[in-house]
């Protein structure tokens, strides 16, 4: 009786542990669905990989991090510039997210060129 016990707590304890493992490795982070507190962390997790030896896109971006919390763009001529930004820092409860709790993106023609604080600052110079 005890090793049938015993027999059923490790084929449990076993499925629970694959089960686990396949949710984690398959389970796509859906940022929409987050609370605030978590999706700002995960947008700095992912801002935080971010390298300049990868290549970048805005699409790459948007589908991993979905919508942004602002975003502003322009063309000139064949360029597209587009600034968008991600909330990551808390500062004010306000229900409003301003530019300073978030990281800005700097996209030249849908490639990423320039992240960070001055991220704004660049794509002004640029457009300008």
């Amino acid at each position: 009786m005890l090793k049938k016990v015993l027999r059923y707590l490790v084929l449990g304890l076993g499925m629970y542990a694959l089960i686990a493992s396949l949710v984690i490795t398959f389970y796509k982070d859906d940022p929409q669905a987050m609370i605030w507190q978590d999706r700002e962390a995960f947008n700095k997790r992912y801002i935080e990989k971010i390298s300049l030896e990868q290549t970048t896109t805005v699409n790459t971006v948007l589908d991993y991090l979905g919508s942004p919390d602002l975003t502003y763009a322009k063309r000139q001529g064949e360029l597209v510039w587009q600034v968008i930004f991600y909330r990551t820092q808390h500062v004010n409860s306000d229900g409003i997210t301003t530019m300073d709790e978030c990281t800005g993106l700097l996209f030249k023609s849908g490639e990423l060129i320039y992240w960070g604080p001055d991220a704004y600052k660049k794509y002004l110079e640029y457009t300008a």
